[in-house]
């Protein structure tokens, strides 16, 4: 039976169908990721972005089409995760544009529509490549305004629009040599297929097989578990038992000042600090050194630092008392509700101007990044994407009044620029894609500086860091010209793989040589959860072989997926 519109009840039914569809079909849409390592999360990504939408779209009171439309795209612009997440969330916002007001859509409006999200996608996209989900989303929204030329049943439209979407996407690794190397279609462009197969199902009357309930994923699980359980714990911690009562961070800029009376050494000043306490973080580059340390003599500490530098920044935390206090209000929430203060919000806003926020995972690298400044952590990065929303929230929620935020993820980028865009205050995006890069940018941060200076000199710092990664291959392939075997350990730089070994130790100590030239300084080696001490210590002798004049240190990162990290400067 022809369909010449689209009511209410058509869109919503269409909408819930992509939903589902993605949701049964994340695992191989994630399965499509062109790097065989355990972190292809587009489909996962896709699924969680289009689930969002459909809710918004469900709790839309309105019954017109354009607004439940305009519902559908801020629900994909708040939920979407990853670069994937965000194209889509383009795609409807483009789409939602071009049906306001209507409250119906007929054949021409819906392709115009389509096609319009097409445009929009495109223009969101700095560097638009073909061989991508931009391809198909052009290619597909073409053969829709050929198609309504023809007829204006919606059904064979909208089937028009899904068969160009399948050509399209069989062309992707015609056009993008990586895809045919390793013999898969583009996963992105693999989703939208499957959104348009879900419209055509839906429209066309065919039998749609509904998905389980869409689950929270890891980051949200962490999230909750962190607010709740581990607050409980560290209410059971004894005061008593805190070896040094200060937590002590300073910033110092080197060579200014007027109590300067040593040039600095970076083996001599590490050394002293390490005799006044533990938990002993130095960072430097040529103008700053940044400390953490927890020691009974702060004052002993910025003292020395001051034979180096001025002090640019301070911090002492008391953890003792702050450990008493957690441990005399803990429980107390579950109570009573806490008595709002008047003007407390607005006294905490006061004591913040630039939030650092960060996305991150595994305790160790948590605490790395506090250490060097990081004021909020959102959980996530490898195979959990934060949401646009979990960008949002933790900006609005820090209490400043501007914010700069690193993803520490490529795949991040366009989600934390688009939450940049709705945030309740100016915000910039330093576009960190690992974590060293972060560490090699906050050492770049001024508390005087300008946010545009900031975000520019911060980012500037991003190139005298090369950043590594080892972790292992889910599946036989071949990339970059070499063969890969499932569960062989790959070392990746900068994106590329320059090794693979059966042996962990042997490609992390291969992908490290690879990485050093002669005005590398400093390497840092960061074990995650499937790492340990040990083998770091290993990597460290093997590169100390090559020369012995690196500043070579080794922090437990606690990160998943990645067994090391491993960063030359």
């Amino acid at each position: 039976m022809a369909v010449t519109e689209i009511t209410n009840l058509e869109f919503g039914k269409m909408v819930q169908a992509a939903a589902d569809k993605l949701n049964s079909k994340a695992d191989f849409i994630n399965s499509l990721n062109v790097f065989p390592v355990p972190d292809g999360d587009t489909g996962t990504n896709m699924a969680s972005s289009m689930s969002s939408g459909a809710k918004y779209e469900r709790e839309e009171s309105s019954t017109k089409v354009g607004d439940l439309s305009a519902a559908l795209a801020k629900g994909l612009l708040m939920g979407a995760r990853g670069n994937s997440g965000v194209i889509l969330s383009q795609i409807f916002r483009g789409f939602a544009k071009a049906a306001a007001g209507k409250d119906t859509l007929n054949a021409q409006d819906f392709v115009n529509a389509y096609a319009n999200g097409a445009k929009v996608a495109y223009k969101a996209v700095m560097k638009p490549t073909e061989g991508t989900i931009l391809t198909v989303v052009r290619e597909s929204a073409q053969a829709g305004l050929n198609k309504v030329k023809e007829t204006d049943d919606l059904v064979e439209i909208i089937a028009a629009i899904f068969a160009a979407s399948e050509k399209a996407l069989a062309k992707t690794p015609d056009l993008l040599p990586v895809l045919k190397e390793v013999g898969v279609v583009d996963s992105g462009g693999q989703g939208l297929v499957y959104v348009l197969e879900a419209f055509d199902e839906s429209l066309s009357g065919k039998k749609i097989e509904k998905s389980a309930e869409y689950k929270p994923d890891k980051a949200e699980v962490d999230e909750m578990v962190n607010a709740m359980d581990h607050q409980s714990v560290q209410g059971k911690l004894d005061p008593a038992d805190i070896k040094y009562t200060y937590c002590t961070q300073m910033l110092v800029r080197l060579g200014k000042g007027k109590q300067v009376t040593k040039k600095f050494d970076y083996d001599t000043f590490y050394n002293y600090l390490a005799k006044l306490g533990d938990s002993l973080l130095v960072l430097n580059d040529d103008q700053v050194v940044r400390v953490h340390v927890h020691t009974e003599h702060p004052g002993q500490v910025l003292s020395w630092g001051q034979e180096f530098g001025d002090l640019q920044t301070i911090e002492i935390h008391n953890m003792v008392w702050q450990q008493e206090e957690i441990m005399e209000h803990d429980g107390e929430e579950d109570q009573q509700e806490p008595t709002p203060v008047e003007g407390a919000k607005e006294a905490e806003e006061e004591t913040v101007d630039t939030a650092l926020i960060a996305v991150a995972s595994g305790d160790g690298i948590i605490k790395l990044l506090k250490s060097l400044g990081v004021t909020h952590i959102i959980s996530g990065g490898q195979t959990m994407n934060p949401s646009t929303q979990d960008i949002v929230d933790a900006i609005n929620n820090s209490g400043a009044k501007k914010a700069l935020v690193l993803p520490d993820n490529g795949n991040i980028f366009m989600t934390a620029e688009q939450a940049a865009e709705v945030a309740d205050i100016p915000t910039k995006v330093v576009h960190t894609k690992t974590i060293a890069q972060a560490m090699s940018a906050l050492l770049a941060y001024n508390t005087e500086d300008s946010l545009d200076d900031n975000q520019r000199n911060m980012e500037a710092n991003l190139a005298t860091v090369a950043s590594g990664e080892v972790t292992h291959a889910v599946r036989d392939t071949t990339i970059d010209g070499q063969n890969i075997k499932k569960n062989d350990y790959l070392g990746i730089v900068d994106g590329k793989i320059v090794i693979t070994n059966p042996d962990m130790k042997t490609t992390a100590i291969g992908m490290v040589k690879k990485m050093l030239d002669e005005d590398s300084e400093i390497v840092t080696i960061l074990y995650g959860e499937d790492g340990d001490k040990k083998t770091a210590e290993a990597i460290k002798e093997a590169v100390e072989d090559v020369d012995d004049e690196l500043d070579i240190q080794i922090y437990e990162g606690g990160q998943p997926v990645y067994p090391y990290l491993i960063s030359v400067e």
